[in-house]
C-alpha cells in the first residue's frame, strides 16, 4: 500500500477538522464494498419483516439505513477496515495508537432517502452519557457511489464556525425521524461533492448533516470510525467498542482473537 496523507491534507485537518481523500478506495474494493451492503440491507429488511415493522431506531426502510458493527459476519469487511490503506488514513490524523471504534453502513433509498439532521458524531455519545469527557475520534465517511446534492451528499460546518472548537452540543431528539439534532441555524456548511471510492474524515465533534437522495440510484456510503484509546463512558464502561489496530504505527490487529472474543461476548 503505497498510498500516503499529504501533509497538506494534515494542515487541512487539524485548521478545519476535516479533510477530503479523492478517489483512494481502488474499484475492486468498490465492488466488493457495494456487494456487502446489499447483504446487509437484504438482512435488515428480513429482520425487520420479523418483528412486523418499518423502522427501527434510525433505520427507516428504503428510505435509509444505518446497519453497525457488523464487520466480524462478512471477512472483506474486515479486510478493508483494517486494511493498509485505513491504517495510512486513520494514524494521519489519530497517531501512532488507533482502535476502531464504531463501523457502519449508511444508505439512502432510491427517490425517497431521508435527510439527516445536523449533528455531531460525538452528541450521540454525549446525549446517553452528559458527563463524557472522551477525546475527538476519526470519522472515515467512505463513498461507494459519486456523492452529489441530488443524492443526499453530506455537508460539514468547519471547527469554530457556530460552536467553540471540539466542543459537543447538546444535542434534541426529533420525533418521528429519530434523529438527533445538535444544530437549527441558517449556515449551511460546506456541500461535499466527490467521486467514488472518495474518502472524507471529520473529527467526532464536526458538525455534519446529508440530505434527501432524488435520484433512482441508491446512495451508500461506509463509516469507519476509529480513536486514539478506548473510548469509556463516565461510569467506566467501554463505549461500542475498542479493537486494537496499530500500536506505535504497526498493525497489531489480531484476526482470530478478534473473532474469538465476539464469540464469548
Amino acid at each position: 500500500m503505497n498510498y500516503r496523507v499529504s501533509e497538506d491534507v494534515k494542515t487541512e485537518f487539524r485548521r478545519s477538522g476535516y479533510a477530503i481523500l479523492d478517489s483512494v478506495i481502488d474499484d475492486s474494493t468498490l465492488v466488493a464494498l457495494r456487494e456487502e451492503c446489499s447483504y446487509f440491507m437484504g438482512y435488515i429488511d428480513s429482520w425487520l419483516d420479523s418483528k412486523g415493522s418499518e423502522v427501527f431506531g434510525i433505520t427507516h426502510r428504503n428510505k435509509r439505513y444505518f446497519i453497525a458493527n457488523r464487520y466480524r459476519l462478512r471477512p472483506r469487511v474486515a479486510e478493508f477496515l483494517f486494511s493498509g490503506l485505513m491504517a495510512q488514513i486513520s494514524s494521519s490524523f489519530l497517531g501512532p495508537d488507533v482502535y476502531l471504534f464504531h463501523e457502519q453502513w449508511v444508505v439512502k433509498g432510491a427517490e425517497q432517502g431521508m435527510k439527516f439532521a445536523w449533528h455531531q458524531d460525538s452528541g450521540y455519545v454525549k446525549f446517553r452519557d452528559p458527563l463524557t469527557t472522551h477525546k475527538p475520534y476519526l470519522t472515515c465517511w467512505c463513498a461507494l457511489d459519486d456523492m452529489t446534492r441530488e443524492n443526499g451528499t453530506i455537508s460539514v460546518l468547519p471547527h469554530g464556525e457556530v460552536i467553540p472548537r471540539d466542543s459537543i452540543a447538546d444535542h434534541i431528539h426529533e420525533q418521528g425521524t429519530n434523529d438527533l439534532v445538535g444544530y437549527n441555524g441558517t449556515n449551511p456548511g460546506v456541500e461535499i461533492v466527490v467521486p467514488k471510492g472518495s474518502v472524507v474524515v471529520f473529527a467526532s465533534t464536526v458538525l455534519h448533516r446529508s440530505g434527501g437522495n432524488r435520484t433512482d440510484s441508491l446512495r451508500r456510503a461506509y463509516l469507519a470510525q476509529y480513536s486514539s484509546e478506548p473510548i469509556v463512558s463516565s461510569n467506566g464502561k467501554l463505549w461500542s467498542q475498542a479493537v486494537p489496530f496499530l500500536c506505535d504505527g504497526k498493525v497489531v490487529y489480531d484476526k482470530e482473537g478478534d473473532l474469538a472474543q465476539a464469540r464469548r461476548k
